[in-house]
């Protein structure tokens, strides 16, 4: 295989809000986009996909139909970014498919994370070599299995020249802390929820999506005793490795905390207090360490300018600002991730996520379905 190469990575996040897919070309060393394309969920497959994450069980027959269905959605996606790129699929070497993530447990003797999205599919509907379930190798090798994008992360965004971290807020928040060096290992983790919850919450309390540029949760006030409530989660205090999901951050756990207050609290005001979560979780992972020069921000959360000013508040002397300003869209960090993840497992590049997951040595990531 030569250095340079073509790969698209596609992936729904946690927030279930699109297909996005990405096309890059690759080399050891440096690594451009050249196309992208956001798909959709038809809304009842979105649907199907959030009552299978929230249910507390399963029928077997659900669970391989959306497997499938998944991976007709992902496959439609690609066949339309390479029909709008003019790429033919004979160009591309791979795709790396991250998949629908449906429960992701990191602890105890028998941990998993399960994506679903047939790979099969994609690979007979695209004619592409397609590589997938690139958590489950970490975690048999005792990983967690997240987070794997600071991996990217470290060879798109480092610096030399100064302290950089980088924090995607998806429906989850990671952070990765950039070492200096290149090709040495970043360290990072989840540090909880990003958007999930206030989109859980617009959701349910005004029937949007999601809180365009947070300014719902700009128009209320932090309500000190339900933030105080929501810090109490142990999550928060566990030392990295860690890594979590929606099986965690939902509307149950949210609509507890809510019943254990003694009064009813304002919805705006619960929304601008789940934004204040993300914001102080966030920041106060860097407390222990030296605070970085610069904090690049990618994923949904990096258009909610209510989020960002206030980790601007929070990191006086940081520079705050989203990855479009180092060369990269916020919106396809995520997916061009999986697109080189696909390139080093077709390169049989071990990756070492000791730092990040807690995996006893490195390991190659992911299946590979030939076309």
């Amino acid at each position: 295989m030569s250095d340079t190469g073509y790969f698209i990575g596609v992936i729904s996040g946690t927030s279930v809000d699109a297909i996005d897919c990405a096309l890059i070309e690759s080399t050891s060393t440096h690594t451009r986009v050249v196309a992208t394309h956001a798909g959709k969920y038809p809304d009842k497959l979105r649907s199907d996909i959030l009552e299978l994450c929230e249910s507390a069980s399963i029928s077997l027959l659900n669970l391989g139909t959306l497997d499938n269905k998944i991976g007709h959605a992902f496959a439609a996606a690609v066949n339309t970014l390479l029909s709008e790129s003019g790429f033919a699929a004979s160009q591309v070497d791979a795709i790396g498919s991250h998949g629908q993530t449906i429960f992701h447990q990191p602890m105890g003797p028998h941990s998993f994370s399960t994506q679903i999205g047939d790979a099969n599919v994609i690979a007979e509907l695209t004619g592409i070599t397609t590589v997938s379930d690139f958590r489950r190798r970490d975690m048999a090798a005792g990983g967690q299995g997240a987070p794997l994008a600071p991996l990217f992360h470290q060879h798109f965004f480092h610096s030399s020249a100064h302290q950089r971290c980088v924090v995607n807020v998806g429906g989850m928040s990671n952070i990765t802390f950039l070492n200096p060096a290149p090709k040495a290992t970043p360290r990072g983790h989840d540090t909880g929820p990003g958007n999930v919850l206030m989109d859980i919450w617009i959701q349910r309390e005004r029937g949007a999506q999601y809180d365009d540029g947070g300014a719902w949760a700009a128009s209320g006030s932090v309500n000190e005793t339900l933030l105080q409530t929501l810090l109490e989660e142990p999550y928060f205090q566990l030392p990295p490795p860690k890594s979590t999901g929606r099986e965690l951050f939902n509307l149950a756990w949210l609509q507890h905390k809510l019943a254990s207050l003694p009064q009813a609290v304002d919805s705006a005001d619960v929304q601008r207090t789940l934004l204040e979560l993300t914001a102080l979780t966030i920041t106060r992972s860097l407390d222990k360490l030296t605070l970085p020069a610069e904090l690049i921000v990618c994923g949904g959360g990096a258009h909610n300018a209510a989020l960002l000013q206030r980790l601007q508040q929070l990191l006086p002397d940081t520079r705050v600002m989203r990855s479009d300003d180092c060369g990269l869209s916020a919106d396809w960090v995520e997916a061009v991730t999986f697109a080189w993840l696909a390139r080093q497992t077709l390169n049989r590049q071990a990756t070492d996520s000791r730092e990040l997951t807690g995996a006893r040595h490195p390991v190659i990531l992911g299946g590979v379905y030939y076309a």
